[in-house]
Formats: structure tokens, sequence, C-alpha cells
């Protein structure tokens, strides 16, 4: 028999035209931050979420990190955002000293809105909303409802490149926006992020913050605030401008290999597939095709996954709440907090392969290996609730 061909949870692609770009910048001995694909990219990402700045950064966690100190939130300032979400969405606010004021999410993965409006409060100074997996956050009440309160909205649009809420692009629709470019987006750039916002004292705020917080008006070396290094480089902005001549065809794969997926994988037991469209009719993105193991199925997803490893299928679970962190747990926050969708989808939530360069026959043998392992799990023909 021959052995299994590993499939890994996430291959970029490349469309072609990157690989002469990079080299241009090499050949031009523009490879730093100071090169003129900065400002190329940050132009053309700005063009495409229809905002009037974008400030190209390290990563998206860099991004997070200058959004909110650009906001200004410190000690003290309440800061809403879901408990199911990556760690680079608390880490700033922490450290700067507000309050994380954590949300539970639906079943769509996304924060709870009507959860939102319950935790407001005079110290309530930002929401963060981040859109999960397959939909944007619904947007519509949060953003009525922070005008109506005086609030900041910061929006993590990193796994939204390309989708739309309310008829506009994710990126555009925060008083400040995120991006990141990391190997498995819709664009890369091997690491990368993005700022986006439409005020131009917030827009040089950020440059500076991202810039170690030079001042172009005064002496070089002469610093009024403390910022990072966060720049991004030349080489990684050629790459990252190249990709996203390729945005919308990268869109339409994904949605191709999430309704393949859905197609081959329907009826398999024990399984909850992701919906195409949610109940606001917005388009499912799939950035990853997320999986849900029934409530009915005597494991949860770190067995499946464990099973998968074994036929050569990557995989990844889903987040980790942050109110179940040991670090904030040894920080005292948190204290006897339940969040119990986001507990209930960590434990029995992962994604199968979802990278751009998948082929519809890698598809199809991810698709069988996971037929084969649920059917081990549950029993050939047990039907378990699905």
């Amino acid at each position: 028999m021959a052995a299994l061909r590993p499939i890994p949870v996430n291959t970029p692609k490349f469309w072609g035209g990157e690989k002469e770009l990079v080299a241009q910048c090499i050949e031009d001995g523009w490879i730093s931050s100071e090169g003129p694909k900065v400002k190329e990219f940050e132009e053309a990402m700005a063009k495409c979420c229809t905002r009037k700045h974008a400030i190209a950064v390290a990563n998206g966690t860099a991004a997070l990190d200058i959004a909110v100190k650009a906001l200004g939130l410190g000690e003290g300032d309440e800061v809403i955002l879901p408990s199911f979400c990556i760690i680079s969405c608390i880490t700033q606010i922490v450290r700067g000293g507000s309050i994380p004021v954590l949300v539970d999410c639906g079943d769509d993965f996304n924060m709870s809105v009507d959860e939102v409006a319950s935790k407001i409060t005079p110290r309530t100074k930002a929401i963060l909303c981040v859109h999960t997996y397959h939909f944007p956050v619904d947007m519509r009440p949060i953003l009525e409802l922070a005008k109506e309160k005086g609030i900041k909205v910061i929006e993590d649009a990193a796994e939204m490149i390309g989708q739309t809420c309310m008829g506009r692009p994710c990126g555009s629709l925060g008083d400040i926006s995120t991006m990141s470019f990391y190997p498995n987006k819709h664009i890369t750039c091997g690491e990368g992020g993005m700022v986006l916002v439409d005020d131009p004292v917030l827009a040089e705020k950020c440059s500076q913050l991202r810039n170690l917080c030079f001042n172009p008006q005064k002496r070089r070396f002469v610093h009024d605030d403390l910022g990072w290094n966060y720049r991004m480089t030349n080489l990684q902005a050629a790459l990252g401008w190249a990709q996203l001549q390729h945005l919308d065809k990268a869109v339409a794969r994904k949605r191709e290999i999430g309704r393949l997926y859905t197609k081959l994988l329907e009826g398999c037991p024990g399984l909850i597939l992701p919906p195409d469209q949610n109940a606001l009719n917005e388009v499912n993105i799939y950035w990853v095709y997320g999986i849900e193991v029934a409530q009915g199925v005597p494991v949860d997803a770190e067995e499946v996954m464990q099973q998968l490893a074994k036929v050569k299928v990557g995989t990844r679970p889903f987040f980790w709440p942050m109110h179940e962190q040991p670090v904030f747990k040894e920080m005292g926050l948190f204290k006897d907090a339940s969040y119990p969708v986001a507990e209930r989808i960590a434990r029995r939530g992962f994604y199968i392969p979802s990278g751009l360069a998948l082929t519809d026959e890698d598809c199809r043998e991810v698709a069988e290996r996971v037929r084969a392992v649920m059917a081990g799990i549950c029993g050939a023909g047990s039907g378990a609730a699905a």
C-alpha cells in the first residue's frame, strides 16, 4: 500500500509576479522600510478598503498594539472584546493598564452583540470587534451603540481580507481597523500587517508609533513618546502588493474550497459543518474550514485531530478563550468568569487544511480521511448527531 501523502493545514498560493517584484527590490538595493513599495502597498490597501490612510507594519499583532495605543487607551479604561479570540487581541490592552471586559460569542464564533450592550459602563472607552473564521461581526448595532455612547471601535479584520459587511469592505468599519498578512491569510507577506484609518491625525500617530516615535518635525533621535520598531520592509511590501492584485481570485478560491468540503463532508457523522450564509445574508469567506464536533460524540476535537494526524491530515484547534488563559489567571483576571459558547467551541472546534494552494484533489483526499476517522470514532453507520 502506498504511503499516505501529507496534506498540511496551510500552504500559501503565489499567483505569479511576486518573485519578480521581490527580486527587483534586491536589484535596486531597496530592501528596508524606506523603499518605495511600502507606500505603494499602503495606498493600494487603503483603496481596497475605501480608507483614507493605511500604515504598513510588521505583523497583525503590531497593528493591534498600535491601534490600542493610538486611541489613547490606558490605565483604568475598559475595552470590550470577545473571550474567543487570539491572545494578540488582548495583549496591549493588559500591558497598557486598560481593563479587558469579555463577552461570549454566538454559534457563528463572533462576539455577542447583546452582551456588548450589557457590558458598557461609564469607563468603557473602546469595543474591539474581531471577525472570526467565516463571517464578520454584526457591525451595524455595534457601530450604532458606539456612536450613541461616544465609544471608539477597533476592527480586527485579519481573517476577513476581501470580505464585506453591510455592503462595505471589512477593514473600513472601525475608527481604526487592523489586518494581518501571515501566510494563512488571503494575501501574505510572510509576516506583515496594516493599520487603516480615515482621521489624518490618527494616521500620523500610528505612523510615528510604528517607527519608535521619531517625529519628522523634530531633530532625529529626540522622542516625545515610546513606540516600537514595527516597520514593514520593502521586500514584504513588494510581496504584499503583488498578492493584493489577486485578492478577488483568492476569495473566490476560498469559497470554492469551502463549498467543495461541505459537499464532500455532508452527512458525515459527528460533525457540524459551517453554513455558506449567515442570518444577515453575508456569504462565508471560509478563511478556514472550521468544524465543530457534535455534542453527542464521545471525544473532543483534540482526539479527532490526533486521529487525523495519524492519517497525515494537518489540523489546528480553535482559539482558547481568554478567560481560561493561564497567564491571565495568574494575573487575577476573569476570576470565576464563564462564557459557555467560547468554552464549548474551544474544546470541540478545529479546522482542516484550508490554504489557497489546496487542489480539488487535496480536498477530496482530506474529506475521505476525515470520513474514515469519524466513522471509526462514531461507529460505522452510528448516525451520531451532527
